[in-house]
Formats: C-alpha cells, structure tokens, sequence
C-alpha cells in the first residue's frame, strides 16, 4: 500500500471537508425543523438556530476553496466561488410574513427582517475591509515577489470587482442589497461550479477524467443549471408564496446535493493523485 504525502492528505482533507460543509449545514437545518417546523427554504433557516451552523459552513467552505483553487482556469473559477459563497450566509434572504416565529415582518409579501439589518451591516462591512486587506497583502507579496501577479490577476481583478461592486451598491442603495443580494450571490455561487464541472468533465490539458467521472460532472452540471433556472423562475414568479409546497426549500437542497455529489466524485477520481498541486490545472 502506497504512502500519502502531506500535500496528497491536505487536499483530500479539503476535498471531504467541503463536502463535509454540506453535512453540516443538512444537520443543523435539521435539528432546527424539530424546533420551528419546515421552513420554505434553507436560507429562512438562517433566522433560527441554525444560523451559526450555517453561517459557519459557509465561510469555511470558502477558505476551503481557495486553498484548492490551484492554477488555470479552475483557479478563476473557484476563487470567483470562494468570493460569493460568504455572502449568501452574510446577506440573509428576505422573508414572507409568518415564515419564521417571533420573526416580525413589516410588508405584505417579502421583505428585510429590519430587527437583522444591523447584524448584516455588520457581515457586509467585515466582507469589504477584510476583503480590502486580503487584496492588499497580495499585491505586497505579488511586489516582492513571492507570488507571480500573472497567475492571480484574474482572480484579483474579479475580487475587486466583486468588493467595489458591493461597496457601491452598499453605499448607495443598501436597500437591494438587503433585498436581492443573498439571492445574487446564491445564483452565482452554483452558477460557477456548473462551469467547475465542466471544466473537470473537460479539462483543456492534463489528464482526461475517466467515463464514468466524466458523465458524472457533465450531470451534475446540467443538473445544476436546469436547479437554477427553476430557482430563478420560482423567486421571480411569486408561485412560492402562493403554494404550499416548498419549491425553494426543494431547488436549494437539489443545489447542495449536487455540490456535495460534486466534492464525493473529486475524492474518488484524484484520491491517488500524485502530484496535487495540478489537479486544478485545467
């Protein structure tokens, strides 16, 4: 039996462990059902005890993310990941009058918890500056050359983005952030591992995936983005609120499926890689 190097065990320790965020998240919306019954998505979770479990999954599996980030082009597209997925647990999701107990809201249909907007002002900033300081420490270690500007250019000029775009909207309208940001970042963060399976499905050097992991990625990516485009047109057409079915809760547990499926077929296919720093090189 082959010994594993450190690096071979670090990233099937990330690999699990970003799976591992999804269990996490499962189990803590879980024990909370037993407390305020089913809720209409996994996100209303956030306003029950279960928000520290996710919350917490969430950031972790973004650090996560960037440690596996690598280099080519899955390095852009994790670390674009790695950038949204702290804001879907930062910005809540609105909520329906009645969703929640002892949650009060002021509108006849959806709107913004104003009893949360501080704790969210709070998550909002914390992202920026901390966001700015990590920009920061990479154009140093970029100067001094410790890290080559080249392979993180991309990735840097989508965080600034991403940070002045929210600064902004922020400053100016924190209103639709509070109302369309969580819902921004969610399509966004799935919408990005779509691409991440297809790149796995076809990478554009290195080794081809076996068959049966190549179907499986080109599956979990259609399946992804059919999970979507159902998400987007139940939150645009209003039928959530109108049924009693829980078609968000629905979309959004099939979407952590699918990311979850996603990390158990990275352990299979690349548990033996010899060489981890090139399994992102694709």
């Amino acid at each position: 039996m082959a010994v594993s190097t450190s690096p071979q065990r670090t990233y099937r320790y990330l690999r699990i462990g970003i799976a591992g965020t999804v269990v996490v998240i499962f189990v803590g919306v879980g024990i909370a059902t037993a407390q305020v019954g089913v809720l209409t998505s996994i996100s209303d979770y956030y306003y029950t005890p279960a928000r520290s479990t996710f919350v917490g999954a969430l950031v972790a599996a973004s650090l996560a993310l960037f440690a596996l980030s690598g280099r080519g082009s899955q390095r852009i597209l994790l670390d674009a990941a790695a950038l949204f997925a702290p804001l879907i647990a930062l910005i809540p999701t609105t909520l329906a009058p009645t969703t929640v107990p002892d949650v009060v809201i002021p509108c006849r249909f959806r709107c913004f918890p104003p009893e949360y907007e501080a704790e969210a002002a709070t998550g909002i900033m914390t992202y920026l500056l901390v966001g700015a300081i990590a920009v920061f420490v990479v154009l140093i270690l970029a100067g001094l050359r410790q890290v080559p500007i080249g392979a993180v250019a991309i990735s840097l000029t989508l965080t600034v983005g991403v940070l002045v775009t929210l600064g902004i909207g922020w400053a100016w309208v924190p209103e639709f952030v509070l109302a369309q940001g969580h819902f921004i970042a969610t399509i966004a963060f799935f919408g990005l591992f779509a691409l991440v399976a297809i790149r796995n499905a076809f990478p554009r050097r290195g080794m081809k995936p076996r068959p049966v992991y190549r179907d499986m990625y080109v599956l979990i990516a259609v399946l992804l983005v059919l999970t979507l485009v159902a998400y987007g047109a139940i939150e645009g057409s209003g039928v959530a609120e109108r049924s009693d079915v829980p078609f968000v809760l629905l979309a959004e547990v099939a979407a952590l499926v699918l990311f979850f499926l996603f990390w158990v077929t990275q352990c299979a296919e690349l548990w033996n890689e010899e060489d981890p720093r090139t399994l992102i090189a694709r």
